[in-house]
């Protein structure tokens, strides 16, 4: 009979080596799962590359095809647009998504940015006219038209009205197309649309009339724009719908324009844009668009910024034509225009001017103040008129919210020598402008002028224009 003891020890050996070998078994089975398990993650690795590689070699598409092992859905971003890389929740083997960012504002509708914005504006406007009264809808109870002050009523006048036809609505969009955006813009207000009559009576409606609209690719630009010949940029701040307008270049027409970068602080622009000859009759002071063109007009101008101020020199050259059945005459007109905004200190304060010079260019300045040119009728010669305009504006920013601008301009005309020209004809017009204006949140501002206006005629007769403007503008 064996020891107990030896009993105890030889059960104890049984019992280790028995649980060494249960042991040795167990790990075996781990390892082989996990081996199983990287087997198969490196089969998946291998798949989701070899998937990309190719995406990258392919043209995009916009969307790449989902297979069993990795999802891959993407929106082709358009150049220069952030791109985020978020994995899925959920999946077992890494599902990637890769979707463009949101435009920082406006909305997407394909691959294009769509934009909306404009503002609402309220002018109150009291007028007083030394020397006759404005014609029932005349513009110029709206806004600042030296060509409507009155002259020769013999009699003061007072007018007092509330219009919010200024308010603007711009549509914009911007797709990519080829590593370029070709962007568009279309804009309208109510500012110029003729009222109908009794209009103040009840609803006071007023039909939306087009101000722009053009394509825009790369350098080129297409469709209606501020003319070349315009600096729309020195134009001062004015609770007027333009302000100066006697003494600045204004204009909006049909054009091609394409811009040459000369550097990084220069450009030229070259334009052709749509014609139209303003003609009158020596003894009628009468505007007359003779719809006779039949070349465009050609224009250049010469954009500088260096690091002192934004400066602009432009040049106009244009026919001007009258063809009445058969006969008529035509004209060489030519202008020059320099413009400039210089800082002075600041809370954004500046001076502003512009200067233009030339024969026949009278459409382009204060909204037509005097014509291109004289027309004798049939067998007679266009003759072109000088004149000059320009304006001098200076802005004072009180405080980061708190601005002034003060503003003079001027106009005259010389007309033709050998032609018995109407009294009646415009001759000279200028104004001087001050105000104040508060931006107490980004996007709205309130602000108060006071405008004095004066129209001089040929015969040496005067009006004048006296005006308080209040006006609160929110844009979005």
């Amino acid at each position: 009979m064996r020891h107990p003891k030896c009993v105890l020890l030889a059960g104890a050996a049984l019992i280790a080596v028995t649980a060494g070998q249960a042991n040795a078994q167990t790990q075996t089975a781990r390892e082989a799962q996990l081996e199983e398990r990287l087997r198969q993650l490196e089969e998946a690795v291998a798949t989701l590359r070899s998937e990309l590689q190719s995406a990258r070699a392919a043209p995009a598409t916009g969307v790449a095809a989902a297979t069993p092992q990795a999802n891959v859905a993407s929106t082709t971003p358009p150049p220069g647009t952030n791109v985020q890389v978020t994995r899925a929740a959920g999946s077992s083997q890494g599902d990637v998504a890769v979707a463009s960012a949101p435009p920082p504002d406006g909305f997407r509708v394909g691959n294009t940015t769509v934009k909306l914005n404009g503002f609402v504006r309220l002018n109150t406007i009291a007028s007083r006219y030394s020397d006759g009264e404005v014609a029932v809808g005349g513009l110029g109870k709206e806004f600042y038209l030296p060509q409507q002050i009155p002259v020769g009523g013999g009699f003061a006048s007072e007018d007092l009205l509330l219009s919010a036809r200024q308010s603007r609505i711009v549509l914009s969009s911007s797709t990519p197309v080829g590593g370029v955006d070709i962007k568009t813009l279309i804009e309208f207000d109510f500012a110029l649309a003729t009222a109908p009559v009794g209009a103040q009576r009840a609803t006071n409606p007023y039909v939306p009339t087009f101000r722009r609209g053009f394509i825009e690719y790369g350098h080129l630009l297409v469709g209606q724009e501020w003319s070349t010949f315009q600096n729309i940029g020195v134009l001062p701040e004015t609770t007027d719908f333009v302000g100066p307008l006697e003494g600045t270049v204004f204009n909006r027409q049909a054009l091609i324009r394409y811009t040459v970068p000369l550097s990084k602080t220069a450009n030229l622009q070259l334009a052709i844009e749509n014609p139209q000859s303003e003609t009158a009759l020596p003894g009628n002071a009468a505007l007359v668009d003779t719809d006779d063109d039949r070349a465009p007009d050609l224009v250049a101008r010469l954009n500088l910024k260096p690091a002192f101020g934004d400066f602009a020199i432009a040049a106009i050259a244009r026919e001007l034509r009258v063809d009445a059945l058969g006969v008529g005459d035509s004209a060489f007109g030519w202008g020059v225009s320099g413009s400039g905004k210089v800082p002075i200190g600041a809370n954004g304060s500046d001076i502003r001017f512009m200067a233009t010079y030339g024969q026949g260019i009278g459409r382009y300045l204060g909204l037509g103040y005097v014509p291109d040119a004289l027309y004798a009728g049939p067998g007679g010669q266009l003759e072109v008129i000088d004149n000059f305009a320009g304006f001098a504006a200076v802005k004072l920013g009180w405080t980061p919210t708190i601005r002034s601008t003060f503003t003079g301009s001027y106009q005259s005309a010389q007309y033709p020598d050998g032609l018995i020209v109407t009294g009646l004809a415009n001759a000279k017009a200028y104004s001087g402008a001050a105000n104040l204006f508060w931006t107490p949140a980004k996007g709205f501002d309130v602000g108060v002028e006071y405008r004095h206006g004066v129209r001089e005629l040929l015969n040496g007769d005067t009006g004048a224009l006296d005006r308080i403007e209040f006006a609160i503008k929110y844009g979005f």
